[in-house]
């Protein structure tokens, strides 16, 4: 999901998309240019499980990856920081993949958007209130930022309706984990586990996160 919605807020996917539907010709003379993904520095905020795929995929499109976590990964070989605002001082692009807690609440401040700059793009698949969503509306709107990718919402089942026309934002449901086959395997997980606690056997998958 993180890496669908990057290349759709970089390239404009969904803006170009909604204008054919609405204007049907097939050049997009009022729409603003896409940007390329290789070559930018995506920071991560959380390189757990989730943030070290996306960093995974990230390597293949030529980005280069720098993290800041709870505790810095001594076998991953990216560079890593202990502060946002320094790791976004120096980022194209932040992807937020953290845990939601006291600590991380609105770690995405007005200072740190700010720091991102007007080229710089958000995208969030962790929880909502990781972003004080009432300053990333104000600069997305303000011109403040690039655009952001939105997986979640501080207030779901609430999203922001300035959010609606904005053609450098990509909104989603929460659905980063809506697929078939994710379905199918915490089934298939769920079953396992039942299955082995009345049988009192250990199952041979851990339980799920």
């Amino acid at each position: 999901m993180a890496m669908g919605m990057l290349i759709d807020v970089m390239w404009r996917i969904s803006a170009a998309d909604r204008h054919v539907r609405k204007w049907c010709p097939s050049m997009p003379l009022n729409l603003s240019f896409g940007s390329k993904l290789k070559g930018k520095r995506v920071g991560i905020v959380g390189l757990g499980k989730i943030g070290r795929e996306v960093a995974k995929r990230l390597k293949v499109f030529g980005c280069r990856i720098i993290y800041n976590s709870r505790n810095q990964k001594p076998f991953v070989s990216y560079s890593f920081y202990s502060n946002v605002v320094e790791l976004v001082g120096i980022s194209d692009v932040l992807v937020l993949c953290c845990a939601l807690n006291e600590q991380t609440r609105h770690i995405v401040n007005r200072e740190v958007i700010l720091a991102l700059g007007k080229e710089g793009i958000i995208v969030n698949v962790g929880r909502g209130a990781l972003i004080d969503e009432k300053e990333l509306v104000r600069c997305l709107m303000e011109g403040e930022i690039g655009g952001a990718g939105l997986d979640v919402f501080e207030n779901e089942p609430n999203v922001p309706k300035e959010l609606f026309p904005l053609d450098n934002v990509v909104l989603s449901p929460h659905a980063a984990s809506l697929t078939s086959h994710r379905i199918y395997d915490v089934c298939e997980r769920v079953a396992e586990h039942l299955e082995a606690f009345f049988s009192s056997k250990l199952p041979s998958t851990p339980s799920l996160e």
